[in-house]
């Protein structure tokens, strides 16, 4: 019997289900080979997924029904275990519990010993305790809503997991309204990064992914004055967006700018420190904390970090104002590549980071920054190193798989278009009008 690309998208999902399945058993051992091998097979099986969905215009609806009931599966297996390694969850926790107690984020620091009676179980094991928080206020105001309801690591992860839900929600809408297949819809769904970094440790960026999802299909419907206050917000979570500005350059009107600018300026009031904006330890962030940068580390060698930080920056909105120039008509897959230029450049880059980019990658052209999304999958290894002593650096190894893997894919695209041009041009030579 031959498989149709229907019977093989059901395979892979159930292959999808079963490495994520053995994934979440070993989700408290972060990086360790009993959960980087089922995570490697998952993000095989995505792939491999992705090239059905390429090859194929249309599959039935049953299809898309079997596939998102396969991903609130293995979405429910990673929310019921605690967090992973990678612990940010219980920052989240604490920058909500005190916000409610009537204190600022952005000034105290969590392992102050007068502060030892704020604490609770979850949040005496936050990470990088000596320094105040460096979320934007869109961030601080949501952890503090979530916790109001219940003060709980898993209350922010199901509250991460419902962000993720709207994305598909809001993701069919756009597919529909741009004439797409809604089949794309599971190249959201599916990723394995949702699995282990929304329902497993639970990442804020899943709420400015929503939001700016919500600004692209505003754009789209030409709701200007939401897009733009929808992107304000997305950029209040975290601030990685902001290079996306030439992108509602004159797609939106300057009076819903202003009021964009407005919303953002009005989530800092509750933050304000004797007038003045605090900004917590987003300074030390740039100045200080590295991973995965191999880009920036080089680019350090002979610039100071803000500087080069500002260069990351600087690639975003270049690379935007090159999209945008080449279009006149809005679509949603331009968001990905600014984001992904910026990140290429960051002095941190963590594999949720790349959430940003997973609602808009749905072309051969944006293959490369799809690879990247499963390629930056191994860097948790260096969590299992941690565990073993060893030093905060991504192995050598792993560098050149993660970004090798992207430098060939795209070659390979490179190639397929030039081998293509040239096809074009002997066909048209030879033609009788040639």
């Amino acid at each position: 019997m031959k498989l149709t690309p229907a019977h093989r998208l059901y395979g892979l999902g159930v292959i999808l289900l079963a490495a994520l399945a053995v994934c979440s058993r070993n989700f408290s051992r972060t990086g360790a080979p009993s959960f980087l091998w089922p995570l490697a097979i998952a993000a095989v099986a995505y792939l491999l997924a992705i090239r059905e969905l390429l090859s194929t215009p249309q599959f039935p609806k049953r299809v898309i029904v079997y596939g998102l009931a396969l991903a609130a599966l293995w979405h429910v297996l990673f929310l019921r275990m605690a967090p992973g390694l990678d612990d940010d969850i219980h920052r989240y926790v604490w920058d909500g519990r005190v916000q409610r107690l009537g204190y600022n984020p952005y000034l105290l620091v969590p392992n102050d010993p007068a502060l030892a009676g704020l604490h609770t179980s979850e949040t005496r094991t936050l990470n990088n305790p000596y320094l105040p928080s460096p979320y934007p206020p869109g961030a601080q105001l949501f952890f503090r809503a979530v916790t109001a309801i219940h003060e709980s690591t898993f209350a922010l992860k199901a509250a991460f997991v419902v962000c993720d839900l709207a994305i598909v929600l809001v993701l069919l809408d756009v597919l529909r309204r741009t004439r797409q297949g809604e089949h794309w819809v599971l190249a959201f769904a599916w990723h394995p990064l949702l699995a282990t970094d929304v329902a497993g440790s639970g990442h804020i960026d899943i709420l400015g992914v929503l939001l700016l999802l919500v600004s692209a299909a505003a754009l789209v419907r030409r709701w200007r004055a939401v897009a733009a206050v929808a992107f304000a917000l997305a950029v209040a979570v975290k601030l990685l967006p902001i290079v996306l500005l030439p992108l509602y350059w004159k797609r939106v009107r300057v009076r819903d700018a202003a009021l964009a600018a407005g919303v953002f300026g009005l989530l800092y009031v509750p933050f304000l420190d004797h007038g003045r904006i605090p900004f917590g330890s987003l300074g030390v962030y740039v100045q200080s904390f590295r991973f995965n940068d191999p880009v920036f580390a080089m680019l350090e060698r002979v610039a100071a970090p803000r500087v080069v930080a500002g260069l990351a920056v600087l690639a975003g909105f270049l690379t935007a104002i090159r999209v945008r120039r080449r279009s006149a008509e809005c679509s949603p897959d331009e968001f990905a590549w600014p984001m992904a230029a910026s990140l290429f450049c960051a002095p941190v880059i963590y594999p949720w980071y790349l959430l940003w980019v997973l609602p808009f990658l749905r072309s051969v052209s944006r293959l490369p920054v799809t690879i990247w999304t499963l390629s930056v999958i191994p860097t948790y290894y260096v969590w299992h190193l941690r565990t073993l002593g060893r030093p905060w650096l991504v192995p050598d190894w792993i560098t050149v798989l993660e970004y090798g893997s992207v430098a060939v894919a795209a070659a390979i695209i490179s190639l397929r278009r030039i081998s293509m041009g040239l096809s074009q041009q002997i066909i048209a030579a030879g033609s009788p009008n040639g």
